[in-house]
């Protein structure tokens, strides 16, 4: 059973995240079907564009929660759709930390890489702009032998 993974920007514009909903979709293709397991934290943008995708292809959830006081980093509207996704969970794995920080969304990365037997990587191939961001995650999984797939479709921007 394929096990998939995804890391990637947060804050995307609309029009990217249209266009990266629709690559993201594009690269599931192979994987669709009732093996395929999606394992996210669940944030907004790209975790939860892979996370509807996976459901819609007929797979399961896996979410790994950064920490106890993730949720309320999220912006009022992704707290909604995590709310919603988290409920479907197959398998739900809580971090030991309490405060939302880089560390934690360090770890969080981490452990999603060490469950994908593939990482989706919403990355604009930048280096992060933080601890625990996309390129660390990309640079964990390369480090690991994840196989990495990057996902930045053509006139995608990053404010």
């Amino acid at each position: 059973m394929p096990h998939v993974g995804i890391s990637g920007h947060r804050g995307l514009p609309s029009q990217t995240q249209k266009l990266v909903d629709a690559a993201l979709r594009e690269a599931l293709v192979p994987h669709a079907g009732s093996e395929l397991v999606g394992v996210s934290c669940l944030a907004g943008g790209p975790d939860q564009l892979f996370a509807r995708a996976v459901l819609d292809f007929g797979g399961v959830l896996e979410v790994v929660v950064p920490a106890e006081r993730y949720r309320d980093g999220l912006e009022p509207e992704e707290q909604d759709g995590y709310d919603e996704l988290i409920a479907t969970a197959r398998r739900i794995e809580r971090l030991p930390f309490v405060e939302s920080t880089p560390e934690a969304h360090l770890a969080a990365g981490q452990t999603i890489v060490d469950r994908c037997d593939l990482l989706f990587a919403v990355w604009d191939g930048q280096p992060s702009r933080g601890l625990g961001g996309t390129a660390d995650t990309v640079a964990y999984a390369r480090d690991r032998g994840v196989p990495v797939t990057v996902v930045w479709p053509p006139g995608a921007t990053r404010e």
